[in-house]
């Protein structure tokens, strides 16, 4: 019985048209990479620590290219990155349509994903994809490419080895603690990857109990009955708001500082294939110029995630409301701001993340000598942006570069694949959009790499190489021509001459 073309036709059949694609290109390549060892145990070609959507796309670009890859993550298995924890949107920003970490195959992308299991009219009805479907989709992709992670896998230290040429990664697990060694190591570690949760001053000083950052891992029952502040206007905010006031908050007030929300992503106003692919090698100044430009313009929350909020009669959206201060009193906050005193029971801080890879303990061992822009940049006056100078100055397969030459042999053999890339090599190492462009970048770098370290080897295999592909069995030598007619003669009188 012939199918129509708006049927699901199931996961089975989905994978087996991917396994054929695979084999149609010769994917993944044989593995190349001479093996090593070290203190007695065999070490891994390329150690992800990061097991969400940008660590999944290295990893199998780098499988595809016949380099090994191991992810270790320290959530348990299918709750890796924030989709399935602290992320809190009804669905995606992005549209639908995008290919995200497909790499280029038309079986691995979310949309096949999806009409395998539900066909092409649910397809055309679906407007956004929904946040946990879209962590289904990264849990099948794991799977269907089998992709080496390694869950309750916490890494507490990296230890760049310069002398010998790897990374010592201590790692912590179910099994007890162990060290293991990559000859590189990628940080596919999100958007706090380099750093944490950012809040004011003033939060610090606050009681705990009283306040929590939007990227929390927190029962947002807990709030129910309570008067809770949400201070941001951004997405996280808006999704802290909406989940606040679903869970039974008696009210939520959100503290905006601007006197309008952001209406226009201008961010979307260069998104193309000349950005995606050509940010990396412009200028200093046009990197700077463009991502300062984003984050001063800011990126408007989604419309669904602002309507979830304002459909609540409890939700007041409080412009030009900076807070000046916050006093404690009983178990009570009276927050001042510009427009008037709030009594709020509880604060939630949607003010995004910091770099600050020096407050990373794991990453003590390097963090001191990784050059940043602000050790070799200057923006114009005016132009003066924390989040950018405070970002990583990177090499072109994205690796840490040494503020003092020499100082730390090895830094080059670590990898920053996560949100802190973006001013050097653009949006590539996390947003949905051009992931898989940057995870290919990244594999393709680190194959040149090892090529490049290990060249005396693959020339030694080439001179040894004996594989004959001609036998000498296919042809017959043929006997000399025969004499010309007086040929012997011509040869004689030519001896006498001479």
């Amino acid at each position: 019985m012939t199918q129509s073309p708006t049927s699901a036709i199931g996961l089975p059949a989905l994978e087996a048209r991917l396994r054929q694609d695979l084999a149609w290109l010769e994917l993944p390549a044989r593995h190349w990479v001479p093996e090593r060892t070290y203190n007695g145990q065999p070490v891994i070609d390329v150690a992800i620590i990061g097991g969400g959507m940008a660590g999944l796309a290295a990893a199998a670009s780098l499988t595809h290219l016949g380099v090994g890859a191991v992810i270790f993550d320290q959530s348990p298995r299918g709750f890796e990155g924030p989709w399935a924890t602290t992320a809190r949107m009804e669905t995606l920003r992005s549209p639908k349509q995008l290919t995200g970490p497909a790499l280029g195959l038309p079986a691995l992308t979310f949309r096949a994903w999806f009409e395998a299991q539900f066909g092409l009219d649910a397809w055309d009805a679906l407007d956004k994809i929904p946040r946990l479907q879209w962590m289904d989709y990264l849990r099948w992709y794991r799977d269907v490419l089998a992709i080496d992670v390694r869950n309750d896998h916490r890494i507490t230290a990296v230890t760049p080895l310069g002398a010998d040429g790897l990374v010592a990664l201590s790692v912590t697990s179910p099994a007890g603690e162990q060290t293991v060694y990559a000859r590189h190591v990628v940080l596919a570690t999100g958007r706090d990857g380099l750093g944490g949760p950012t809040v004011p001053a003033f939060a610090r000083e606050l009681p705990r109990r009283f306040w929590a950052h939007s990227s929390d891992v927190m029962d947002y029952a807990t709030l129910r009955g309570k008067r809770v502040g949400v201070i941001g206007a951004g997405a996280s905010a808006m999704d802290s708001a909406a989940t606040a006031l679903e869970s039974g908050a008696a009210s939520v007030d959100l503290l905006i500082r601007r006197a309008d929300i952001p209406r226009i992503n201008k961010g979307k106003g260069a998104g193309n294939p000349g950005l995606t692919h050509g940010h990396v090698n412009l200028p200093d100044e046009w990197k700077w110029r463009i991502r300062h430009y984003v984050n001063v313009q800011q990126v408007p929350p989604p419309r669904g995630s602002t309507l979830r909020v304002s459909r609540h009669d409890n939700a007041r959206f409080n412009l030009g409301a900076p807070i000046l201060d916050v006093t404690p009193v009983g178990d009570e906050l009276y927050v001042r701001t510009a427009k008037g005193t709030f009594v709020l029971d509880f604060l939630v801080f949607a003010t995004g993340f910091r770099i600050d890879i020096e407050g990373r303990p794991e990453f003590a061992a390097f963090s001191k000598f990784v050059r940043k822009w602000s050790d070799r940049y200057t923006p114009a006056p005016g132009d003066e942006d924390i989040e950018l100078s405070d970002s990583p100055d990177l090499g072109p397969t994205f690796e840490f570069l040494e503020k003092t030459p020499g100082a730390c042999p090895g830094l080059e053999r670590i990898h920053c694949f996560c949100a802190p890339a973006t001013l050097s090599h653009g949006a590539v190492s996390g947003d949905i959009p051009a992931v898989s462009e940057g995870a290919k970048r990244l594999a393709q770098g680190l194959a040149g790499t090892f090529y490049r370290e290990d060249v005396e080897h693959h020339y030694n295999n080439m001179q040894t190489y004996a594989e004959p592909e001609v036998y000498g069995d296919e042809w017959t030598p043929a006997p000399p021509p025969p004499a010309l007619e007086g040929e012997n003669a011509v040869k004689g009188k030519e001896r006498i001459a001479s």
